[in-house]
């Protein structure tokens, strides 16, 4: 066994306080230097001294106490280490301090401290002297046997490693060469020990020092299995993970073990590799194929929408007889607050699937998609496949919120990430930029949101099966409202039924004159403001019952024995002051609701807005629902103007130009003239077409009819009906073109309280999706040509001869 090295340390050492770790004999460690001692010992220390015990210190290893005076030295340890100080760098930014390289020599024992200031200088005894050592000759066999001993755990510990690596195989050489007795200390710096079983390891003798470390270094072969490297090898290779990534995954790990953990990619890597055995390669949920519970399930959670609740169930029936059906990618696309996004959940609710909703609005990279690339900083998955680690199976429900919100930008664009995710064609073979390995997405259940298609690109449009999901109608609202929306609102606002009641005719009050929409959004914000009203009322009535109840004590306990009769009616009419609690349930009526909620936002203004020529009502469609829409003309002296103003778009400007040149080229047969008697309506005559709202952006080539019949009531002087709304397309020649979007038109029209609807007959098919109560309270008229929209709008027609193919019925 080699000797210790006769190593010799001055008797006097300065002190060098550190709190950043343990230094021990034989190991080398960088500490930082920032307090004002430490500061003093460098600079004139180390950075004026010029031999070489000038450059040993004594490093103590500090704990520093907050409580303490920074002024006071710190109670120090007993035992350090003596070192050289190998390296010294300083900076000033952000303040000053050094760096120090400083190597551990030997132990050594404080004596006594000399001074404190301007750093602590002690005189100390050197240990891990050859007198330090046995002697006998048993004693010295004993500890040659346990360095031996300790020698085969050092080494078997460090061929664990990974042999190629280079400073594994110079640490491994260094094993052979190093004295036995300096192994403990420098085993105990590599392997992971605390601070505080490193004091330990200072402070013990020679031979209790191996035999500690010893019983260490077996911990470490036991906790082999407890590594979190050798945990995820093993994870690797009982997944189900494919072929592929499963290679990939076993060449990732090799890495890894390669790597020092101070590494930024080793970080990066072993993240990876997490993910990787955390996705849900084979794992998947069984559907319940029941379809008559699914049935009763959509019923009971959504009113309506019955075509929705049909294609979900005949996706059930298919499910049942094939079980290895792709997942079809639905889009449901409507106006706000129709029920799109909880629909998606209880789609996944009735199958027994998990689900996740992923909100696209505003999304403009595609890595949101497809994930960033390793190469770059804090790259990570995109949302699919993160989705895909939340839920833990491979076949859940996705919500794509807000598909037609997309947005675009220098990083890409996401809907074109999205072809492939939506592609049933494809998807099995997704490829996430993170991952770099194919994940089959065919087994999920994509369903997208969108309040329109317009926005949608054509391509990723072409990928999905669109169902649309029009607005409620006033009865689908009051139904919904009894059914889910007050029993929610009551739970949310700690009432009762017993408390509270809401009748039907107030939940119509309340569609009609305070909301206007297709979904039923702002009627579950008024039914939660009523609420909250009688809460307060609730919460004061419950107040008042117990001043009552105290006033009828205090008479009980005698108070009225010493009241005088003349004095007794007043007191009496003091205590009947306190107001009465309200009698439950408290019953909303209108007078209540405009107590509650103030004077009504909407009111039927249709009948005073056409009591003058020049005004016809048309009916528009918008991603929040239909909505009808005033068009309004007038004439004055001039040079022949046409001036358009309300916000419109290229394409309705257009449409107006056609009704006016329409018109025109019409005058004599409908005997249309202007101010001064000329069938020229533009001769020496300005027309201005105003479409009110004008903050709201218009645009669609819907509204010729409503414009062509505007201005012919302007140049008739007869007033167009009051209770008839239209839509349709029109053409240079007086065709009626067919339009979209007809039944939130037609429920637009049911809102308003019109009577009669005027539709292009290539739209009569249409008429199939309005619901049986509003076809009941509407007249519809098709029509193909503009005589027949001008017979229909005005009291007893508009032209002298009655052109064939007018249809006027009750559908």
């Amino acid at each position: 066994m080699s000797s210790v090295s006769p190593i010799q340390i001055p008797s006097r050492l300065p002190l060098l306080l550190t709190h950043e770790g343990v230094l021990l004999p034989g190991s080398t460690m960088r500490t930082s230097v920032d307090s004002a001692r430490n500061l003093q010992l460098v600079r004139n220390r180390l950075l004026k001294g010029t031999s070489l015990q000038s450059t040993i210190l004594g490093v103590i290893p500090n704990t520093p106490d907050p409580a303490s005076d920074a002024q006071d030295l710190p109670p120090l340890h007993r035992i350090g280490t003596a070192a050289l100080a190998v390296q010294v760098v300083g900076s000033n930014w952000p303040k000053p301090h050094y760096t120090l390289l400083i190597t551990g020599l030997c132990r050594f024992q404080i004596v006594q401290v000399l001074k404190e200031k301007p750093y602590p200088i002690a005189e100390v005894e050197q240990l891990d002297r050859l007198e330090e050592f046995p002697s006998t000759c048993k004693m010295r066999e004993e500890l040659g046997e346990l360095s031996e001993q300790f020698y085969k755990y050092a080494v078997q510990l460090v061929e664990m490693l990974d042999m190629s690596v280079p400073a594994v195989a110079k640490l491994r050489r260094l094993l052979d060469s190093l004295p036995r007795e300096a192994l403990p200390d420098i085993l105990t710096s590599i392997i992971r020990t605390s601070n505080k079983e490193k004091l330990q390891v200072i402070a013990i003798r020679p031979i209790r020092r191996i035999t500690h470390i010893s019983g260490t270094l077996e911990d470490e072969d036991e906790d082999e299995d407890n590594d979190d490297i050798v945990m995820l090898e093993k994870k690797i290779q009982t997944s189900s993970m494919p072929e592929q990534a499963h290679k990939v995954c076993v060449k990732e790990i090799k890495r890894l073990k390669k790597m020092p953990q101070s590494m930024p990619e080793y970080a990066l890597t072993r993240n990876y590799l997490e993910l990787m055995v955390e996705l849900p390669w084979n794992k998947s949920t069984t559907d319940r194929l029941d379809i008559r519970a699914a049935r009763i399930l959509l019923d009971n959670d959504h009113y309506a929408m019955e075509k929705l609740k049909k294609r979900v169930l005949e996706y059930l029936a298919v499910r049942q007889l094939k079980n290895n059906l792709k997942g079809p990618i639905l889009c449901f696309v409507g106006p706000p607050g129709v029920g799109k996004t909880s629909v998606g959940r209880s789609v996944a609710k009735t199958l027994g699937r998990e689900f996740h909703r992923i909100a696209l609005g505003g999304v403009c990279d595609q890595s949101d998609i497809r994930g960033h690339r390793r190469t770059y900083v804090g790259s990570m998955p995109g949302r699919i496949i993160n989705g895909l680690k939340t839920v833990g199976v491979n076949n859940p429900v996705f919500l794509l919120d807000e598909v037609d919100k997309l947005g675009k930008s220098l990083q890409g664009d996401p809907a074109a990430a999205l072809l492939e995710v939506l592609d049933p064609e494809q998807n099995h073979n997704f490829t996430d930029h993170y991952l770099n390995v194919a994940f089959d997405l065919s087994q999920v259940l994509f369903i997208a949101t969108a309040n329109t298609t317009a926005t949608i690109p054509a391509a990723l449009l072409d990928r999905m099966e669109i169902i649309q999901v029009p607005g409620y109608t006033q009865e689908e609202k009051i139904e919904i409202a009894h059914r889910h929306l007050i029993p929610k609102q009551l739970e949310q606002h700690g009432l009762t039924p017993q408390q509270i009641q809401i009748p039907q005719v107030t939940t119509l009050d309340i569609i009609t004159r305070y909301t206007r929409e297709a979904g039923v959004r702002s009627l579950d914000r008024k039914l939660g403001a009523i609420c909250r009203a009688v809460a307060v009322k609730v919460a004061e009535g419950q107040h008042k019952e117990a001043k009552l109840d105290r006033s009828d004590v205090t008479e009980r306990e005698g108070c009225r024995e010493h009241i005088l009769e003349d004095e007794k009616p007043e007191s009496i009419s003091d205590t009947t002051d306190l107001a009465l609690p309200p009698e439950m349930p408290i019953l909303i009526d209108f007078h209540a609701l405009k107590d509650i909620l103030g004077p009504p936002m909407y009111e039927m203004e249709v009948s005073q807005r056409l009591s003058q020529p020049g005004v016809a009502i048309g009916l528009a469609w918008t991603p929040l629902g239909g909505e009808i829409m005033f068009v309004e003309a007038s004439r004055m002296d001039g040079e022949g103007q046409l001036t358009l103003t309300g916000q419109l778009g290229d394409v309705m400007k257009e449409s107006a130009h056609l009704a006016i040149s329409w018109l025109r080229s019409n005058a004599k047969k409908y005997q249309l003239t202007n101010a001064f008697g000329s069938f020229d309506l533009l001769d020496n005559t300005d027309i201005h077409l105003h479409f009110p709202a004008g903050a709201v952006t218009k645009d669609g080539p819907s509204a010729g009819v409503t414009i062509v019949t505007c201005l012919a009531s302007l140049f008739s002087g007869r007033l167009v009906r009051s209770d008839v709304a239209m839509t349709g397309e029109i053409t240079l020649r007086g065709l009626v073109l067919p339009v979209g979007g007809i039944k939130d038109k037609v429920l637009a029209a049911h809102r308003a309280g019109l009577k009669q609807v005027i539709i292009p007959r290539r739209n009569e098919k249409d008429l199939e999706g309005i619901p049986g109560n509003v076809r009941q309270d509407l007249s519809f008229v098709t029509a193909s040509c503009l005589d027949e929209v001008l017979n229909a709008a005005f009291d007893g027609g508009f032209t002298v001869k009655t052109r064939p193919g007018l249809l006027n019925s009750k559908l």
